[in-house]
């Protein structure tokens, strides 16, 4: 009876129960795909069975027959996992009852048998139901797990392209300046890029590691998961039999969480800043050094800076890797270097074309990207010019255009002064007790460059001192 019922669910041309069948004028049935493939074959669209000529190349779904043929397979396999299920190894009987203190499937034979005198049992039904849904609640977190999992080695994997991206761009430039400076320091330029080559392969090799490590277990929690799913899909005695290796899965989603890698980028300021006064002794002539290298790992996406990492410019946003050390919610780029003593200043070119913003800022934003309450800045905002150090308020400054600024830190003295190179006056003063390293920071919307103005200096290096004793004989900007 069976087979005859399969036979009449059958497709005339795959001979397989239909899928997805259609009906023609003709009230015959065909899979849709059966019956586009003999019409591909035929000049004339005809029945395959009847040959009468069909005048739809659609024909409607037979939705009556697919509801039977799906319901037909759906009983055809319950009755084939009822069929496969296993027996009691001992007494050949259907194991219809599960053993709590033993944890495993028995027949009624059992039940009743000295190894199992005084259990407690369950209906094999009720004891599937229970296991089923205890490893389906830590399904769900396991699948999230993998999902972080995966988002976090896209971002390895990022972050080692943009490691290549940059050892060839550092490469570039760093070739590019050892020309400028002719054969005599060739010895130089070819220390520099070993010592770039030698981090790039040390930071690839580690940006690997995590990759392999995380692809790793990628492997075993997909395995898991697919395990555990397999499992859950089976009949109830083969999931209680295979229940205790699927309990893995309550562990998966305690994995520890991947922290992105703190330093993981190419030091491109170590490698660029200040690459001609490093070299200095061995020239005669005259080098230029900027007191501040801004530090691209640190620049906010939409930054864009110069070769020699003293300038930048408002632009398209790029793509970059996730790293903890660059910027958030802020259109600014960070110092390579950071102060903890002593008195520095350095220069800034500035311009009103939109939005800018000069200063320093703890070392602890640098840490975690973000600025909120922790830096000390002139800014230019809506045509006005404002000291900013929240959470105090911000100050607008009565000043003239400003096109060229002083910052001058004096971190013993808890003083960040700023001053208009153009006038010689003071802007603004602000006094704070420090307790940690300071970086320089600069951020534009501007199209035009706002740069670091480099020094000129003689091999008799000066050290800077406040405008009001007599800095400007010392120093040539």
């Amino acid at each position: 009876m069976a087979s005859q019922s399969e036979n009449d669910l059958s497709c005339p041309v795959c001979h397989d129960i239909f899928r997805d069948p259609v009906v023609l004028l003709c009230s015959h049935s065909f899979c849709k795909d059966c019956l586009q493939r003999w019409w591909a074959e035929k000049p004339i669209q005809k029945c395959p069975l009847c040959h009468e000529i069909s005048l739809s190349k659609d024909p409607p779904c037979n939705l009556a027959l697919k509801n039977l043929c799906e319901a037909f397979s759906l009983d055809k396999d319950q009755k084939a996992s009822e069929e496969s299920e296993p027996l009691c190894s001992l007494h050949a009987e259907k194991l219809k009852l599960f053993c709590l203190d033993h944890q495993q499937p028995v027949c009624l034979v059992c039940r009743d048998s000295k190894a199992h005198d005084g259990h407690r049992f369950r209906p094999i039904d009720e004891a599937a139901e229970d296991h089923r849904e205890e490893l389906i609640t830590y399904l769900i977190p396991s699948k999230d797990k993998l999902k972080l999992l995966e988002e976090h080695k896209g971002n390895f994997d990022q972050t080692a392209e943009h490691i290549k991206f940059q050892a060839e761009r550092t490469e570039r430039q760093i070739v590019e300046q050892f020309n400028k400076l002719r054969q005599f320091l060739k010895e130089e330029q070819e220390a520099r890029i070993s010592a770039l080559r030698s981090e790039e392969e040390q930071k690839t090799l580690m940006m690997k590691k995590k990759t392999d490590t995380l692809s790793g277990q990628i492997q075993g929690l997909s395995d898991t998961i697919r395990f555990t799913e397999k499992v859950l899909k089976a009949g109830n005695v083969s999931f209680l039999q295979n229940y205790n290796d699927a309990e893995m899965i309550k562990y998966c989603h305690l994995l520890d969480d991947v922290q992105p890698v703190s330093g993981s980028l190419i030091d491109e300021a170590k490698h660029l800043g200040n690459l001609s006064f490093h070299i200095w002794s061995k020239m005669k002539e005259m080098v230029s050094f900027s007191p501040v290298i801004l530090d691209p790992n640190t620049a906010y996406p939409e930054l864009i800076l110069s070769e020699d990492l003293t300038g930048v410019t408002f632009g398209q946003r790029q793509k970059l890797p996730d790293n903890p050390e660059r910027v958030e919610h802020h259109l600014c780029v960070l110092s390579s270097e950071g102060f903890n003593s002593g008195t520095h200043s350095w220069d800034v070119e500035v311009r009103d074309d939109q939005i800018w913003c000069v200063g320093v800022v703890k070392e602890s934003a640098r840490r975690n990207g973000k600025m909120h309450r922790r830096y000390w800045g002139i800014c230019f905002i809506d045509g006005k010019y404002t000291a900013a150090s929240p959470p105090l308020p911000d100050k607008v400054l009565l000043v003239k255009k400003l096109e060229r600024i002083r910052v001058q830190l004096d971190w013993d003295r808890g003083r960040v002064s700023f001053f208009d190179l153009d006038t010689k006056k003071q802007i603004h003063l602000f006094k704070h007790t420090f307790t940690e390293r300071l970086f320089p920071y600069v951020g534009t919307q501007n199209k035009c460059p706002l740069k670091i103005t480099p020094m000129t200096i003689s091999v008799t290096q000066q050290h800077a001192v406040p405008l009001s004793t007599g800095f400007w004989g010392h120093w040539a900007h």
